[in-house]
């Protein structure tokens, strides 16, 4: 009878069950980001006595610094465990998406294109995707952008993955090194693949996508059309029916939009043509407007590959 009694005032203060879990939800993630932020500062050293405000945000944003700032290493299990819990709940609250959700330019657009039914356009936040793998705009240092809070795809996957996407990325780069020497990094073009951990996703393709420095030139062409023939061609070696392309290299490599995504379409249509079978859905993956806009035009405007 006293559980009883106890429920009831419980409920008096929630209206709904819904309302009760939801609450109870978000107390569970204050006390794990609480938690965190603690354990990360003591991980740290240097901000050991950093100081942050009573805000949910603000200390959602300085436990995601010190995340994007730590050096691969090991971490206590319990700590890990936590963080993988907070995460996770965090994904689902900014809403999980499924591959299956997402219409294919065919039923989207009506586009003929040669593989308009397994080729879509989609815009929002890659790290929600429930998919094989998503692709990773990454660097040659291959460990993440360690830039506090950085708007780069690099930083959100990581942050969205949590530190063990960096500890795996370590790890494959210590055994390059060990075969080429302590300067080794990774070269342009190359597709890496490690295990998505709290991603939806089940696995990340990192690439290098070439930087451009001044004129645009062939090579630089090139070596964007091989990060997509790479990333393919990882996916049909390790049977990855389903990934989703970010907008390689037109952030911060600053390749130019149209020309990238041209490059895109093409390289995906034309391996398509051997390789049709090994997939189920290709997305791509767009933030702003412009580049939404140049993918719809390249699957179903007057440059579209049609039957």
């Amino acid at each position: 009878m006293a559980m009883d009694r106890t429920e009831k005032k419980i409920h008096t203060v929630y209206e709904t069950q819904s309302e009760y879990e939801t609450q109870t939800t978000r107390q569970k993630q204050e006390e794990r980001l609480d938690w965190l932020l603690h354990k990360f500062k003591e991980d740290s050293g240097t901000y050991r006595d950093l100081e942050v405000g009573d805000d949910y945000e603000e200390k959602r944003m300085a436990l995601r610094s010190l995340m994007n700032i730590r050096m691969p290493g090991k971490m206590a299990d319990d700590v890990v465990r936590v963080q993988d819990e907070f995460l996770s709940e965090e994904t689902r609250e900014k809403g999980i998406v499924d591959v299956s959700e997402i219409p294919t330019a065919a039923r989207q657009y009506g586009s003929g294109h040669l593989h308009a039914d397994k080729i879509s356009v989609w815009q929002g936040d890659i790290t929600r995707l429930r998919i094989g793998a998503i692709v990773n705009a990454a660097n040659s240092q291959m460990l993440g952008c360690f830039v506090p809070c950085h708007r780069c795809i690099d930083n959100a996957i990581h942050s969205a993955a949590g530190i063990e996407l960096r500890e795996a990325c370590s790890h494959y780069m210590n055994r390059r090194r060990m075969q080429y020497g302590r300067r080794y990094e990774e070269p342009t073009g190359q597709a890496v693949l490690t295990e998505g951990y709290n991603l939806p996703a089940q696995y990340v393709i990192h690439t290098v996508g070439p930087i451009v420095g001044g004129r645009l030139n062939d090579q630089l062409r090139a070596d964007l059309r091989s990060c997509y023939e790479n990333v393919l061609k990882c996916c049909v070696e390790n049977g990855i029916r389903s990934v989703a392309f970010c907008c390689i290299s037109t952030g911060e490599f600053r390749f130019p939009n149209d020309e990238a995504a041209k490059i895109a379409v093409d390289t995906v249509t034309g391996f398509l043509r051997e390789y049709s079978g090994d997939f189920e859905r290709i997305v791509f993956n767009v933030f702003k407007d412009v580049d939404r806009e140049l993918y719809e035009e390249l699957l179903c405007g007057s440059c579209a590959v049609y039957e």
